[in-house]
């Protein structure tokens, strides 16, 4: 009888316990989602400013977004959007080959002041990467990458060499894979390059997904260096610096709605992005779980 209500006592205790924590997950969730809706709800008022009294809207309209991709005479958002996708998009090639062979190269290959280079790579990871920025611009500008066209140059080159330092993560995940299928592959008289293509990378899904996604959301996440390089040149700002421009005192007013309907239309090709290459890292986590 008395294991009997033991058992019985636990079984309330663990109910008890889940209700606790679905209550703490669900407020957390709440908070997290309510941010979120309020942008949402916010690109599709009607009232204009940056003050009222209420969280919905009173009335709802498509001006705004209408108003980011018609009314360019002030702040073009079209360009800035134009410039920051294809930023984006070489930064996210470029950045996913770089931090893909740097962490395949120190977590397979042994080399002389291999362990130095990688405590001073997590050293450098350490400190902010805007404390660089005044250098990393006068650098540029001495090479000529600091006006007109060049800006956009500037910009992948800037996003892309930073990421190289973030190795770790992926070189975490290649250490996870048995060394045997290199060494396997190597005997039958594969190269390195046909190690690295053709066992590592399929294995690896999910880290390239995630390097992939990270290094495409950087460009349109990042304000401090956008703004240093392309500096009073609108023709080439980013979508962070035009969204900040339409917070500033002369604009706030008339492009608060715009800029709520702006922060949702910039997180359609990272949303897109998410979407399409999930199932690939899906794939990845099972087939490493079977493997």
């Amino acid at each position: 009888m008395a294991a009997q209500n033991k058992v019985s006592g636990s079984k309330v205790k663990k109910k008890v316990v889940n209700v606790i924590v679905h209550v703490i997950l669900a407020i957390l969730a709440f908070i997290w989602l309510l941010p979120i809706i309020w942008v949402i709800l916010t690109s599709f008022r009607g009232e204009k400013g940056s003050y009222v009294t209420s969280f919905f809207p009173k009335t709802y309209t498509l001006n705004n977004y209408k108003k980011l991709f018609t009314d360019t005479s002030i702040l073009n958002f079209p360009q800035m959007f134009f410039n920051t996708f294809i930023i984006a998009i070489f930064t996210c090639i470029i950045a996913t080959i770089f931090v893909l062979s740097v962490a395949y190269c120190m977590s397979r290959m042994r080399f002389k002041m291999r362990k130095p280079f990688m405590n001073f790579a997590m050293i450098l990871g350490l400190f902010p990467s805007f404390m660089s920025m005044i250098a990393v611009y006068y650098i540029l500008k001495a090479i000529g990458l600091s006006e007109g066209a060049m800006i956009r140059i500037a910009l992948i080159i800037v996003y892309s060499a930073g990421t190289g330092v973030g190795f770790y993560v992926a070189k975490g995940f290649f250490d996870t894979i048995p060394k045997a299928l290199d060494e396997a592959a190597i005997i039958d008289g594969a190269t390195r390059w046909q190690v690295f293509t053709k066992i590592i990378v399929p294995l690896s899904k999910p880290i390239i997904v995630y390097t992939i996604i990270t290094s495409f959301m950087g460009p349109w996440l990042d304000f401090i260096f956008a703004k240093v390089i392309c500096r009073a040149d609108a023709k080439y700002y980013t979508v962070s610096i035009g969204l900040w421009k339409m917070l500033e005192k002369e604009y706030i007013d008339g492009w608060y709605t715009c800029f709520a309907a702006g922060a949702v239309i910039v997180s359609i090709p990272i949303a897109i992005l998410f979407l399409a290459t999930q199932k690939f890292y899906v794939d990845g986590m099972s087939g490493a779980v079977k493997g």
